[in-house]
């Protein structure tokens, strides 16, 4: 009975949020999530023309007070226009996915953080700073909840999207 008790103790400590990937370091190609997830490090995005990560499962991503970078300059975001697709974060098409901060996602090529026809989306205490086009835009989908997030210096000088 004792082992019992001491192997039900044991079991009762260990279950905690399981995370599928770790994710940090350099990305070279898009990675898409399909599992509970979390940044482990500063993360440095060298995709052109796509997104860093695609968010392609109703899971979480835990940011954990790390840093996305992706190829902007990092004064200015862009000269000019933004990149087509080159996206930090992309939610396409999903229901109930979950991002949460403290974390910030700077100078990607067009938008920092994506919602696009995605429903009960939870994006929270996020920062998106100096990135081409919104800090975080929502196209299409509905009630997804965008709570206690800061946007600063996004945008560009063809379409002056900014933040949020």
């Amino acid at each position: 009975m004792k082992r019992l008790v001491v192997f039900l103790g044991a079991l009762l400590v260990s279950t905690g949020t399981a995370y599928a990937a770790d994710i940090g370091g350099t990305i070279s190609s898009t990675l898409a999530i399909m599992e509970d997830s979390q940044l482990v490090d500063d993360v440095t995005c060298t995709v052109t023309g796509a997104p860093c990560l695609v968010i392609a499962a109703p899971v979480t991503l835990e940011l954990n007070g790390f840093t996305m970078t992706g190829q902007a300059d990092p004064q200015t975001a862009c000269n000019g226009s933004a990149t087509a697709n080159e996206f930090g974060i992309l939610v396409n098409a999903q229901v109930g996915a979950k991002i949460h901060g403290p974390g910030l996602v700077q100078r990607f090529r067009n938008t920092g953080i994506l919602l696009s026809q995605s429903t009960s989306v939870r994006v929270i205490d996020v920062t998106t700073a100096t990135n081409c086009a919104s800090g975080i835009l929502v196209a299409g989908g509905g009630e997804n909840e965008v709570l206690r997030n800061v946007s600063v210096r996004n945008g560009n000088g063809a379409a002056a999207c900014g933040g949020i």
